[in-house]
């Protein structure tokens, strides 16, 4: 029997989206857990064939009983060598798990913003071949490059945006999201959200987010579809 892709959410009504339509389309299965959930994360990462993170409004930092869970999965999976893909939050805590600092990002990125693949045969591999790529953002801190990991991806307003260590990858964006998931984020009225608007240039307004994903959110999950893959075949049993 083959093992199921565990899939760590954090918050209520942050659900896999695109990411589970792209497992259930390849006839992968998964196991959604829920951090609030009665049964919340599980403790060992063995019953597994891959791992997958979404994002939280919480800090990789936080002393919280799910993310030190979390945290020792990442440790269990790397270990082991089952493959991690982490989202913004997600890759947050892979990068503090593999002991890079974590902290306020040197401008918050909301809405759709450009970045730019460092050129390498490993980001060729599981970015593709553009130089560079619109993709969506939602974050206020952001991950330094841990040690012996490859730089994948940068940004004007974000160093690293992506790196690949082994087979494992985290990424500061979002390539999970669908149209659904991005009008629910902003339908919140989130506060932190609405004054970033006064202060930052990067961080885009509801209507503006609503138009570019018309056109770009096409486009990225035929990036998501690439990276699904390439971290998917990572798993021990995908060839056999």
């Amino acid at each position: 029997m083959t093992k199921p892709v565990l899939i760590l959410q954090f918050m209520d009504d942050d659900a896999p989206a695109y990411l589970g339509t792209w497992l259930q389309r390849h006839g992968l299965a998964s196991e959604l857990r829920v951090a609030t959930a009665s049964e919340g994360f599980p403790d060992r990462i063995d019953r597994y064939a891959a791992l997958a993170l979404l994002g939280g409004v919480m800090s990789a930092n936080d002393d919280l009983p799910f993310v030190r869970a979390a945290c020792r999965l990442i440790e269990q999976a790397m270990s082991h060598d089952v493959p991690v893909l982490g989202h913004c939050l997600g890759g947050q805590l892979m990068a503090h798990v593999l002991g890079a600092r974590v902290g306020a990002s040197p401008s918050p990125e909301i809405g759709w913003h450009r970045i730019d693949r460092i050129d390498s045969p490993a980001s060729r591999e599981w970015l593709g071949p553009e130089a560079a790529q619109q993709v969506f953002q939602w974050h206020y801190e952001a991950f330094d490059l841990p040690a012996d990991a490859q730089g994948l991806a940068t940004s004007a307003q974000c160093l690293h945006q992506a790196f690949a260590i082994g087979p494992h990858l985290g990424l500061q964006f979002h390539v999970e999201v669908d149209s659904p998931k991005i009008d629910l984020w902003l339908g919140h009225g989130d506060a932190q959200y609405l004054r970033a608007q006064h202060s930052f240039d990067s961080v885009h307004p509801a209507e503006r987010i609503r138009q570019d994903t018309v056109r770009l959110l096409e486009p990225q999950q035929r990036l998501a579809d690439r990276i699904y893959r390439q971290w998917i075949m990572r798993a021990r049993w995908f060839s056999h």
